[in-house]
């Protein structure tokens, strides 16, 4: 059933990205009257699931999906319909057009998926609003993964800034310190004072590589006591509400290193050093057989914050999300085609996508995956590879500045190299999916 639901809602979100980026160039280009032969969800080689015809347009859901397509009258695209361009230039086809009037209609899908992030965006923030652990409210600091710790970070650092920008979500940390092209230079709060390091983009590079990222910090959970459940406990003079700060003279605040240095001192006694509102005391505790002292403990709770907007408020918020949401895949994508930062393993195909859907239904977090992947559909696109939006509106653009059509035969030669350069990085991503998921 879990992987019914990732795959329902990998399908729903394809159908209404792909359906809505060609549906930008279908309404443009009938803006200007040209003619459209196609509308089709998803590829339809030799055969398609269903179709319909309606006026001079086919509208059909092929069986490939690995996007879809509109069939532009007079213009070249993967339909690669040479026979056509042969025939006498009709009035109402691509061809005819002035070149502006051909650029809107190249781009007007990017600008749809733009769009639909954008709405997105809007109504999660007016429905759901955003919701963030705040960095500030880390008031015991973070305990850090080992791979955080090679890069300079200790147990305890409140990180204050990074590259001189303060921190405001927890979530942000890990991205910030990665999309980079340059060293980071952080400053932290350890032991009450300040303190600077800069971070090389290499260790950043193979952080990243190593996926030190992932759980990289936990926000710290100190040895506070909430109630006694032993007699040996409350011997020793163990009270609810008490803090233990120290264990045998040695400073420590995460709980988790308590758990584990008690369950190496199993049948023995220990020094606790325990702050009792104005007092400090040290007192000799046993533990017993399995390590535990005979206590519960108090969990600090960090609250998670809400940030709500009226629904005019989510308007601005939606776009500024947008915005930020393509500024980092960008940042990403520059960092992928850099050989030296071997980026470009992560590089994923359907079933990375179908993988950051979650196993139970949920309509935010859905939401904002259409959201994102409408980005990467619009960034993608906008590349200036033949057969993509971005290469049809590069040369078009040429032509704008030039005033020189590229010939038809360019075009048909440009075609089939963009078509050959997807088809690899199709190859690639899928490639590296299966190595990954069922060799690695």
């Amino acid at each position: 059933m879990d992987i019914l639901i990732k795959i329902l809602q990998l399908f729903m979100a394809f159908t209404l990205l792909v359906g809505i980026h060609e549906l930008g160039h279908f309404i443009m280009a009938r803006v200007f009257g040209i003619r459209v032969e196609k509308f089709y969800i998803f590829f339809d080689p030799w055969f398609s699931l269903f179709k319909f015809k309606r006026g001079d347009t086919e509208y059909g859901l092929g069986w490939l999906p690995l996007g879809g397509y509109v069939k532009i009258a007079g213009m070249i695209d993967e339909s690669l319909d040479t026979e056509q361009m042969q025939q006498p230039v009709k009035q109402d086809e691509f061809r005819a057009k002035p070149a502006w009037q051909r650029f809107l209609v190249m781009i007007a899908g990017i600008v749809m998926n733009v769009l639909l992030a954008i709405v997105i965006y809007c109504g999660i923030c007016y429905t759901w609003g955003d919701q963030y652990f705040a960095n500030e409210d880390a008031v015991y600091g973070y305990t850090f993964n080992e791979a955080a710790h090679g890069l300079g970070f200790q147990d305890g650092d409140k990180i204050l800034s990074i590259d001189g920008e303060p921190i405001e979500d927890v979530n942000e940390i890990a991205m910030s310190l990665l999309l980079t092209e340059s060293d980071r230079t952080v400053r932290v709060e350890r032991n009450g004072q300040e303190t600077t390091f800069t971070i090389p983009f290499q260790e950043l590079i193979d952080f990243r590589r190593e996926k030190g990222y992932v759980d990289m910090l936990m926000l710290r959970t100190p040895f506070r006591i909430d109630s006694v459940a032993s007699a040996s406990a409350a011997a020793a003079g163990l009270l609810p509400g008490d803090e233990v700060v120290a264990f045998n003279g040695e400073k420590c605040i995460e709980f988790g290193n308590y758990a584990r240095m008690l369950s190496e001192h199993k049948s023995s006694d220990v020094a606790l050093t325990v702050e009792r509102g104005d007092s400090t005391l040290v007192l000799t505790v046993p533990v017993n057989a399995d390590g535990k002292i005979g206590v519960t403990v108090a969990r600090h709770n960090y609250q998670l914050r809400t940030r709500n907007y009226t629904f005019w408020q989510s308007i601005p918020a939606g776009i500024r999300r947008t915005g930020d949401v393509i500024v980092n895949y960008w940042e990403q994508l520059k960092l992928i085609v850099q050989p030296k930062t071997q980026m470009y393993e992560e590089l994923g195909g359907f079933l990375a996508i179908g993988s950051i859907f979650p196993s139970a239904w949920d309509w935010q977090d859905f939401w904002s995956k259409c959201a994102f992947l409408s980005i990467i559909l619009a960034v993608m696109n906008i590349l200036p590879i033949p057969g993509l939006d971005g290469g049809h509106a590069l040369f078009t653009l040429w032509e704008m500045i030039t005033r020189r059509k590229p010939s038809d035969r360019f075009l048909e030669i440009a075609q089939y190299i963009g078509l050959a350069i997807i088809l690899v990085l199709l190859v690639y991503a899928n490639g590296n999916d299966i190595y990954r998921f069922f060799i690695k």
